[in-house]
């Protein structure tokens, strides 16, 4: 190995500013899912995330001279707060650059701890460049929050202590990536000590660079990344944590954001603590892992990586835990537009709990009905949509469509007849001023927005659903309109969600 870096993990200097983290259990999770669960809580760290053992460890071992000089970073925000607080204790100044997009909460608590914030770009990959530039200018050392073998020693003391606190008997510890700095940390002490134990890496599916780089043998720039779980929005992983997991990592698991959303909601039941979404997916990925009882009885680690959550999130994940958990179905029913068809169709879903229903006349001869229902699991879900098909009631599944969860449920009964040459897209805005405004300026004055849906998801890209009437002539002029504006963004004219409700 091109670094020792089980002589580096032991001689890290961390516990100046870390803790060790308790590794607790989770009855309640464990009986659920067939194995006995343990979480590393790094969350309880005194910045609430695992960062600041890497960002102290590199930093501590500066020269008099480089910290004298300061020490710039780049970071989404648990890194950040690692370098301010490394920086505070060792008394030297500290520049942290941050995307427009981090949440408040990081900010704040960055600021809060003495070191100079400038915020620049809508990415982690535009504020790097811009904290490159800046370290270069003034000759001061760039911490870099995963790529650099002092930060990724500092992050192996997780797996040190886990090892520590319980010697024998771990099947597979479940780690978060974004850059894959905790995931090297992590498998390069546990495969030297007991190589029989899997280290798998979770990512988001938005955001899955590491994946991708392993699949193709090479690292892989990712074209766009989602920033739900901001804290691992990174789309190109380090060299150096490239060249560990590829010889390391047992696996990488994907996760949707329902999925990270029923994690957090699983830890705060065990623990009443609330982690972000990042932190949420070592969890989420071991649950994924385990799922369909084909891995039970075994022991499993997942590392509670950080608990910087903005409260105006909470509502978000509060929708989707129930999607995430396959414990509530969406679904779209026709039922004859008469007398007594909507006591048919509750005969035919049975004593269910509803959860959602929407509904508005429409037509003369059917009725669309959007309806949440409360299910066990999916197999559930297949059977009510079995019944309600053989009574005679056309259904179709909406608990995994993107579209009619973010936009369609609070649009129902939208029909517009008169909207001609209606498209709809749906779009994904910075999440900053003047967004709205780039988009208006851009479109054509003669073409009509027709529907405008959006809604406000913490320091998630603003979501939109917009329907633009666009005559079939302007065809070529709609496509540079598209291109020209930069932003993410589907067409989804021909989603049947659309096509049952707002057409």
């Amino acid at each position: 190995m091109r670094n020792d870096y089980l002589e580096r993990i032991l001689s890290a200097r961390v516990y100046d500013v870390a803790v060790e983290s308790p590794l607790e259990s989770a009855p309640s999770l464990s009986r659920r899912i067939g194995n006995t669960v343990l979480l590393k809580r790094e969350d309880l760290q005194p910045v609430f995330s695992f960062k600041l053992r890497g960002a102290y460890n590199k930093m501590v071992r500066l020269s008099a001279a480089a910290r004298a000089r300061g020490v710039v970073a780049a970071s989404a925000g648990n890194h950040a707060q690692g370098v301010a607080l490394a920086a505070q204790r060792l008394g030297c100044r500290a520049t942290i650059v941050m995307p427009v997009t981090t949440p408040r909460i990081k900010v704040e608590a960055v600021a809060a701890r003495g070191a100079k914030v400038l915020l620049h770009g809508d990415s982690y990959d535009e504020a790097y460049v811009e904290a490159r530039r800046l370290s270069r200018r003034g000759g001061r050392t760039f911490v870099h929050p995963y790529d650099d073998p002092d930060v990724i020693a500092g992050q192996g003391t997780v797996g040190l202590e886990i090892l520590r606190q319980k010697p024998s008997g771990i099947d597979a510890i479940f780690v978060a990536i974004g850059g894959g700095g905790l995931a090297s940390g992590i498998a390069a002490y546990v495969k030297r000590l007991q190589p029989g134990i899997r280290v798998i890496g979770v990512e988001p599916v938005d955001a899955d660079a590491m994946h991708r780089s392993l699949a193709a043998g090479r690292r892989v720039t990712l074209p766009s990344v989602g920033l739900f779980a901001d804290g691992v929005a990174v789309r190109r992983v380090g060299r150096e944590t490239f060249r560990i997991c590829r010889t390391l990592l047992d696996g990488v698991v994907l996760v949707d954001t329902d999925a990270i959303c029923a994690a957090i909601k699983d830890v705060f039941e065990e623990t009443r603590s609330i982690l972000e979404p990042a932190g949420a997916l070592p969890v989420a990925g071991m649950k994924a892992w385990a799922g369909n009882g084909r891995h039970r009885g075994r022991t499993l680690v997942a590392v509670t990586s950080g608990a910087n959550m903005n409260f105006d999130r909470l509502r978000h994940v509060a929708e989707r835990a129930e999607l995430g958990e396959r414990r509530e179905a969406i679904l779209a029913v026709t039922i004859p537009e008469r007398p007594g068809s909507f006591r048919e169709f509750c005969a035919v879903i049975g004593p269910r709990n509803v959860t959602e229903f929407n509904y508005r006349y429409a037509d003369p001869v059917k009725a669309h009905v959007f309806v949440g229902l409360e299910v066990h699991d999916q197999s559930e879900t297949r059977e009510i949509l079995a019944a309600l098909r053989k009574s005679g009631l056309p259904a179709l599944d909406f608990t995994g469509n993107e579209m009619a969860k973010l936009h369609v449920r609070h649009l129902v009964g939208g029909h517009a007849p008169q909207a001609r040459d209606e498209r709809l897209y749906r779009f994904e805005f910075p999440e900053r001023p003047g967004a709205l405004l780039t988009f208006l300026t851009k479109m054509r004055g003669d073409w009509n927005i027709s529907l405008f849906h959006y809604r406000n998801h913490g320091a998630d890209y603003g979501r939109v659903l917009a329907g633009i009437q666009v005559p079939r002539r302007d065809d070529a002029r709609f496509r540079r309109f598209l291109k020209d504006l930069g932003y993410q963004h589907w067409d989804e004219s021909a989603n049947p969600a659309y096509r049952l409700f707002l057409a």
